[in-house]
């Protein structure tokens, strides 16, 4: 048995072609739609990038417990456990935040790596006489870094292009590889993720003009720009999303070429959404999660089941894809792992959850049940918020001293498998009071949109003793229940 899962970072649902979205910018989506299992209420659970990551490893919440970091020596890696089981695992990104301290333990889980270089802020290629010019390619986003700078004036043609090397490297094991059995391949791009950066042909190819207005690097904030640049950043998006899309295409056609769907298991996913624009927002982690951030796409081919065309309703999550991808190698998911199967979801055969959480380590928790969805405000002290670790790094350095003074040895979880851990004071990770913005429910059903907060006796009751369920079977420490005032009945 063989598995794919080719991950993109910042993919907006709304705008792909099975979910609604234009099919002229997306028919790779629609045609992957077409060949597997398109599951619409599939939810982040931890976010942004590498929290994320650490659930897809571990099958389990990181946002109750800590900020963004590493891979813990207590926890129970998918990637591990294939590679323990004999199955190769084999990484191919371009995401940086791979190759920095917060994130520097994920791809050494797996049996074999390709890291492709030159996206964003990757510190990569180095050409000083560029520091003494303009700190900023965009008319209205704050300064670009200056290694995004150098990375731009290092990468001219389509080919260079970290997505199209991405791809092109996970091909690559296709076909060396695609007559051997047991392995598991990884194909991570960190597109389309700001900034959008994208060959002139895919604005062609979308149908619209390129922007003369510079913006495709949007700030996490709210929307403030004239409607010409809104609309130039949105269409850098839309034509990187088509970018994506074809080279989507691309593995796709590899799978045909090569005959793959008989024995390969294909997940197609992302970590979380992005605002572009809608309820006057930009970016993530700014704002409460809303759903253009928190509810995703995902895609599930498996050749044991051969459910294809399907839409499927049930409530799944990121937690979801760990035992998802140890149950097809015949592998027990540990009890640690809060994550179930998505195959007999997609089969009919069981359920999704009853309700799910997700949020951002010390902001809003949020929990739906998929007809209610509250967002659980903390006040603006936020406190006490506290990090659980035993890899004190954040995403590119260490605790702060400040942090480190604050250590206790704290007792253990039981996802900590007896090890004791460490806990110091800490703070949100989204840098805004996310108290300002206070409780949030929202009657999902007759409001999608969640344009409509309601106020509900009742349903709150409901909604918090849910979250409080879920919370509990989590293991969230003590201090997040005080933290947000939040209390059964």
């Amino acid at each position: 048995m063989k598995a794919i899962m080719v991950m993109f970072d910042s993919l907006n649902r709304n705008y792909l072609s099975p979910y609604g979205g234009n099919e002229k910018i997306t028919p790779n989506f629609k045609r992957l739609a077409e060949k597997s299992v398109t599951f619409d209420s599939c939810y982040a659970g931890s976010l942004p990038c590498i929290p994320a990551r650490r659930e897809i490893h571990t099958g389990r919440y990181n946002f109750l417990h800590r900020s963004w970091g590493p891979v813990e020596p207590y926890d129970d890696s998918a990637m591990e456990m294939l590679k323990t089981a004999d199955v190769h695992c084999h990484l191919v990104s371009d995401h940086f935040h791979y190759w920095e301290d917060g994130g520097a333990t994920y791809h050494t889980r797996f049996n074999s790596w390709e890291l492709i270089r030159g996206e964003q802020v990757d510190p990569w290629k180095v050409d000083l006489t560029l520091k003494q010019q303009t700190p900023s390619y965009n008319d209205y986003s704050p300064p670009v870094r200056k290694f995004d700078i150098m990375n731009r004036h290092f990468i001219t043609e389509e080919s260079e292009a970290p997505l199209a090397q991405t791809v092109q490297t996970g091909i690559e094991f296709l076909e060396t590889n695609r007559a051997a059995d047991n392995w598991f391949l990884q194909i991570e791009a960190f597109d389309p993720h700001e900034p959008f950066i994208v060959p002139d042909r895919f604005y062609e190819k979308i149908g619209v003009k390129k922007p003369s207005v510079h913006f495709d690097w949007p700030p996490y904030t709210k929307v403030s720009e004239p409607a010409e640049a809104v609309e130039a950043c949105q269409n850098n998006y839309l034509a990187l999303l088509a970018m994506c899309d074809e080279y989507l295409g691309k593995v796709l056609d590899a799978m045909d070429r090569y005959g793959l769907w008989e024995d390969t298991m294909l997940i197609v996913n992302t970590d979380h959404g992005f605002f572009l624009g809608e309820k006057e927002w930009w970016g993530k982690i700014a704002m409460p999660c809303y759903d253009e951030v928190a509810r995703i796409p995902l895609f599930m081919w498996d050749p044991r089941i051969k459910r294809k065309g399907e839409h499927n309703s049930s409530l799944v999550q990121t937690i979801d894809i760990a035992p998802t991808l140890l149950d097809f190698f015949g592998i027990a998911v540990t009890p640690r792992m809060q994550g179930k199967s998505l195959s007999p979801v997609a089969n009919g055969t069981e359920s999704g959850h009853d309700a799910v959480l997700f949020g951002c380590f010390g902001g809003h928790v949020n929990c739906t049940d998929g007809k209610y969805l509250l967002m659980k405000a903390p006040p603006a002290e936020n406190k006490p918020l506290y990090n659980y670790t035993l890899m004190p790094t954040h995403m590119r350095g260490f605790f702060s001293e400040h942090e480190l003074k604050t250590a206790q040895l704290s007792a253990p979880f039981d996802f900590t498998r007896g090890i004791p851990i460490i806990r110091t004071d800490a703070k949100s990770f989204q840098g805004v009071d996310p108290g300002k913005f206070g409780d949030l429910l929202f009657d999902m059903e007759h409001d999608p949109e969640q344009t409509e907060p309601i106020q509900n006796e009742a349903v709150m009751r409901h909604m918090k003793d849910t979250m409080i369920d879920v919370m509990e079977k989590s293991e969230a420490p003590a201090e997040q229940y005080v933290r947000l005032g939040l209390k059964r009945g």
